[in-house]
């Protein structure tokens, strides 16, 4: 028989409530009132690894947490201290937000009682199940990623109240937004609960981004003040819409970070299990964050099974974005497409049909794992990212990775049947669109870290001026190399991500790394995006989904494509292997449709039509059918 799930469950008489903590000598439920007074009711052992408690009368509203006691030895894994108030790992909505405190952090016996401090799980009777359908994202759409708060922070139609939440993107406005983009599906940057790294406070910076999560059910009451119902009615909006919902989950740690973090839920009962640990005892940090969730411990395992399965049946949503992946698929071996875990999910009646997209690399050993997920995964290509910046920037010798890179990345997924690829130029960690085009260099200094954060190398380029500028030649110059970006990105073969407001020219006045930017550095200027350019990128989309050739996934033969030089005519050995090439035509045999592309800083004459400078041009083989940018021959 399958053991009952952890977490509160409401029946006839009152609520049972059930943690898993095999090592503590003894748990405690704790209840809160109206004024906050702390009831504690010490638990049972259930069996050797869950402690329970049936607590009559008490149901829907009821605000909870744990303490736990026992051997108190962090270099064992052992984080025992009734002080601390732990949040239920299984708890689906939270009263308040967390919020970062030294004394959380504080070993036993030289602290003092958190509970002041924490915030308290609430008792909620789950929604009814969503009635089953499969995903509305299909292989080959356009996935728009968006950081909930700062998406709709300045957005001048939607309500002050409602900015900055999940329920805003149910707003008409956002809606007709997206559905001029074409969006098939929007992909929300974590909405699960948070709390800030314990650097941020004294430097007066907040978590803007969320990748730093308390527990996998609760979302974040700051993005969700409704919980669960207020996701579900904007998945709903959104599916009446025709577009998607992806979440981003953060599996691979936790926001109790390292030896010195806060003990806040899964460290105070069983670090054993839910992390993982060196031979000596020290936690593994293959995250960068101070520790390393264990994926494929049977207790973690299941946590992040049915946190998933949560989101689905409750909230109906159409799959998941999974952070610094391969800490799914890590063994003690190194990772492993077969891992348990990913196994389980690709077995999942639920989760199988779900569309799953891996974030492939993280810090970890032989963690860059591009094109290794295998069947049912979509993966985030960086290739397609770097290749396409060196190209547009002017580097030599890039003519064939351009290629490559339209095609689908047959290099990479070429032993699928179809292209598995996320094509994307820009996403939330890096630089926006515009900035790529504006910044030579990163500009992180309001992080607080001396400009040492963020990537180095971002393949980008300033036009000849760094920064914002007010010359008219730069200006027309960086607009050109946008909507060249996003012409190529529009044109790819597979599917493509664009981050919200990249296409109307949002900046982050160069900063490669905004992750603490809760502020008009990370929020979207509405008012002041670039209306010619984001005329152009509903153009983009619009021509995209009116041609079939751009949205298939499957490969390209030589009888279904040809790639041409300026004569029309094959490119040759020598023309792919010309390092000052950027040029070229990429016809579709069956429908005749062209992608004429000009990197070079002058027009260039392909076969009697001329494509300005630093241009992409489709052209459909019927030259009176809709096409974007300006068609003329000589």
């Amino acid at each position: 028989m399958k053991r009952a799930a952890p977490g509160p469950e409401i029946h006839a008489l009152g609520t049972r409530f059930r943690v898993h903590s095999p090592d503590a000598e003894q748990l405690w439920l704790c209840l809160f009132d109206a004024d906050d007074r702390e009831t504690r009711l010490p638990m049972a052992r259930e069996d050797a690894d869950i402690w329970f408690i049936d607590v009559p009368g008490v149901g829907e509203g009821a605000r909870y947490g744990f303490r736990a006691d026992g051997p108190y030895d962090p270099a064992a894994g052992l984080w025992f201290d009734p002080e601390k108030l732990l949040i239920d790992p299984y708890a689906t909505e939270i009263d308040r937000a967390f919020a970062h405190d030294p004394a959380l952090a504080a070993r036993r016996g030289e602290g003092s009682d958190t509970a002041p401090l924490m915030p308290r799980g609430v008792v909620r009777t789950p929604l009814p199940p969503v009635d089953p359908m499969p995903p509305l994202f299909r292989p080959g759409g356009l996935i728009y990623e968006v950081q909930v708060r700062g998406f709709t922070m300045l957005h001048p139609d939607i309500a002050e109240a409602q900015r900055g939440t999940i329920a805003a993107l149910a707003h008409p406005a956002v809606i007709d937004h997206l559905r001029r983009l074409h969006v098939s599906a929007v992909e929300l940057m974590p909405v699960n609960a948070w709390i800030d790294e314990r650097h941020l406070g004294p430097l007066g910076l907040r978590n803007a981004w969320g990748y730093n999560p308390v527990g996998f059910f609760a979302l974040d009451p700051r993005l969700a003040p409704g919980g669960m119902a207020e996701l579900r009615g904007a998945v709903e909006a959104l599916h009446a819409a025709g577009i998607g919902v992806i979440l981003d989950m953060v599996y691979n740690h936790d926001g109790e970070s390292d030896a010195l973090g806060p003990t806040l839920s899964l460290r105070g009962l069983d670090a054993r299990s839910y992390f993982r640990h060196e031979p000596d005892g020290r936690l593994i940090n293959d995250t960068g964050t101070g520790n390393s969730i264990d994926c494929n411990h049977p207790v973690s395992q299941r946590l992040i099974l049915d946190s998933l399965r949560h989101f689905v049946s409750r909230a109906g949503v159409d799959g998941f974005r999974f952070d610094l992946a391969p800490a799914l698929g890590r063994l003690p071996t190194g990772f492993d497409p077969r891992a348990p875990l990913l196994e389980a999910m690709r077995a999942d009646p639920l989760l199988s049909g779900r569309v799953l997209i891996a974030e492939p690399w993280d810090i970890g050993p032989g963690g860059y794992r591009l094109g290794d997920f295998g069947a049912g995964w979509l993966e985030w290509n960086d290739r397609y990212r770097d290749d396409l910046r060196r190209f547009w920037r002017g580097d030599r010798g890039m003519i064939g990775a351009l290629a490559t890179r339209l095609a689908g990345s047959s290099d990479i997924f070429g032993d699928a049947p179809a292209t598995r690829t996320v094509n994307f130029l820009a996403a939330h960690d890096g630089f926006t669109l515009a900035d790529l085009t504006a910044y030579a260099h990163k500009h992180n200094e309001a992080n607080g870290e001396q400009n040492r954060d963020g990537h180095g190398e971002n393949f980008s380029w300033n036009n000849g001026v760094e920064g914002a500028t007010d010359e008219p030649v730069v200006q027309k110059a960086r607009r050109r190399d946008i909507e060249a970006l996003l012409g190529t990105l529009f044109c790819s073969r597979g599917t493509i991500m664009l981050t919200a407001g990249d296409e109307f020219g949002r900046s982050q006045q160069g900063n490669n790394n905004a992750y603490a930017q809760d502020n008009a550095i990370g929020w979207i200027d509405w008012a002041g995006r670039d209306r010619e350019m984001e005329a152009h990128a509903f153009a983009m989309a619009s021509f995209r989904a009116s041609q079939p050739d751009l949205c298939d996934t499957h490969w390209l033969s030589q009888a279904d494509v040809e790639w041409l030089d300026e004569q029309g005519q094959p490119l040759t050995v020598a023309q792919w292997e010309d390092a000052d090439r950027h040029c070229l035509a990429m016809r579709f045999r069956q429908s005749g449709l062209t992608l004429y592309i000009n990197g070079d800083d002058l027009p260039r004459s392909f076969d009697g039509l001329t494509v300005p400078a630093r241009t992409v041009l489709p052209v459909p083989a019927d030259l009176n059918a809709p096409a974007v940018g300006s068609v003329r021959r000589s």
